[in-house]
């Protein structure tokens, strides 16, 4: 009868590792977003040691969910599944039948890969490999691929233990949320913006979402592609998520008949920046995030972009500016917003926008055109309408932003 061992799951870091007297603070982050992320599954403990995670399942049927949850974590390099055995190459040995047994073989060709934190184990890292992999081969017949192994198995010695593991699975890297503080991302129905987001919380920011639409100028649509697509990224944060739908159509009509109908999307952009502003100092959030990309639209001209970032005393922080179109759709594309975006809608800069918006406007004569209307009287009645889902997302109703719009 094979050894029994408690199965584990063994999460290795980003970059955390790199951090020096603020690495405590970095690892107790990722410990708080580990321990969310894990929160109702039969975990009974989670311990940190030499910069890996390691988290120990009373259930191993509960490996799948553990491995699909621990994809949407920022701060995990990869994480894979294994067991613990005594400091000793016969305990090692164990522990890979023990893995074996409950994994089954590999796949194809495999290869051992030793680590030793322990420079005083007695055999070289080469040495514990080859007679490692010796086992291995003869339990199951795989062959042995050092190059590029169908399976990598990992013994890690560590001081007082060592752990035995299967193929690493990757995380989103990165580093954990919170320990870079709040930012408000604006958040159209489109491909950038969530993208940017995105980024903002592999930087390790809390994100707060803040989407603007047009009614009743434009369908519905784009609130529902707003609540599905922060609903997506929220999986990526630890509780607290918080979407803010913003309606603007009635402001836009003032700013188009009051402006001239080149300056409209500028002026749209702004409004939305300083309504965005108001809500982030709200939050106490530290800068804003938008997914501008350098002349990918009129609007993302370089003196569009500086009228615009005029408005507000937060950094505007743009991480896609220096994009092109198909670059963010790729990237959507592996973080899973492409088919939430690819779902056709009305964007609200697109309401009573003429056929050729002007490229080049200066602050001064976007404050000019301004003073045609009342725009702070306009940033309060947009913010007297908004509509804040927070809580669980699986329980957002897009139409409780609609109903509020209609009111």
């Amino acid at each position: 009868m094979s050894e029994r061992f408690t199965p584990l799951v063994i999460v290795r870091v980003h970059e955390l590792a790199l951090k020096g007297q603020n690495r405590p603070f970095f690892k107790r982050a990722l410990y708080e977003n580990l321990s969310y992320a894990l929160r109702d599954l039969p975990v009974s403990r989670i311990q940190e040691r030499a910069l890996r995670f390691i988290v120990r399942l009373t259930d191993p049927a509960a490996w799948p969910e553990v491995s699909e949850r621990l994809r949407w974590v920022f701060g995990v390099a990869n994480f894979s599944p294994g067991l613990e055995t005594a400091l000793t190459v016969e305990a090692m040995e164990r522990g890979l039948h023990g893995l074996l047994d409950r994994y089954g073989p590999p796949q194809g060709s495999f290869r051992i890969r030793v680590k030793r934190t322990n420079k005083s184990f007695p055999l070289t890292s080469p040495e514990l490999e080859r007679e490692l992999g010796r086992l291995v081969q003869k339990r199951t017949g795989a062959p042995v691929d050092l190059s590029e192994p169908d399976v990598t198995y990992t013994v890690e010695v560590l001081y007082d233990r060592a752990l035995v593991s299967g193929d690493a699975l990757p995380g989103p890297g990165g580093l954990p949320i919170g320990v870079s503080g709040r930012v408000v991302a604006l958040l159209s129905g489109g491909f950038d913006s969530p993208v940017a987001a995105y980024r903002l919380m592999k930087r390790g920011c809390f994100v707060t979402f803040v989407h603007f639409y047009a009614y009743p100028y434009v369908r519905p649509i784009s609130i529902e592609k707003a609540v599905e697509l922060a609903r997506h990224l929220s999986r990526f944060q630890p509780p607290k998520n918080r979407l803010i739908v913003v309606p603007i159509g009635d402001a836009q009509r003032v700013i188009a008949l009051a402006a001239e109908p080149s300056l409209r999307v500028v002026l749209y952009r702004r409004l939305m920046l300083r309504i965005a502003t108001a809500i982030a100092h709200e939050e106490g959030a530290e800068a804003l995030v938008t997914g501008e990309s350098l002349g990918q639209v009129a609007s993302q001209t370089l003196e569009n972009m500086r009228a615009i970032g005029a408005v507000t005393d937060l950094p505007l922080l743009r991480p896609l500016v220096g994009n092109n179109k198909d670059e963010s759709i790729a990237e959507a594309v592996r973080i899973g917003t492409e088919p939430i975006s690819l779902v056709p809608d009305d964007d609200c800069c697109t309401v009573f926008v003429p056929l050729h918006p002007a490229t080049r406007v200066s602050p001064e004569q976007a404050e000019a055109a301004e003073q045609a209307y009342d725009v702070a009287a306009l940033v309060e009645q947009c913010l007297a309408r908004r509509t804040v889902y927070e809580v669980d997302p699986l329980c957002w109703d897009p139409l409780m932003a609609l109903a509020a719009a209609t009111a």
